[in-house]
């Protein structure tokens, strides 16, 4: 990914979709940790299609090798 760590990114995230940090408890749905080490493993030159995706509440989270997206489930 980048310098900057993975969690804050999904955060910042989150909240750009007007969650609030009292509405979700990311420890409870994902390990941040483990996905960070999964992403970084993938290398910024590698050409990959990794995708991986898990909810928060209404809110879909993706996250690549180079972003992290949240969408509003329909």
């Amino acid at each position: 990914m980048s310098d900057r760590p993975l969690l804050p990114k999904i955060i910042i995230a989150l909240e750009e979709q007007g969650l609030d940090r009292d509405e979700y408890q990311l420890q409870r749905v994902i390990d941040v940790e483990a996905l960070e080490r999964l992403v970084d493993s993938m290398g910024p030159q590698t050409d990959t299609d990794l995708e991986i995706r898990f909810s928060i509440g209404e809110f879909r989270v993706i996250v690549t090798p180079s972003d992290v997206a949240v969408m509003k489930m329909s």
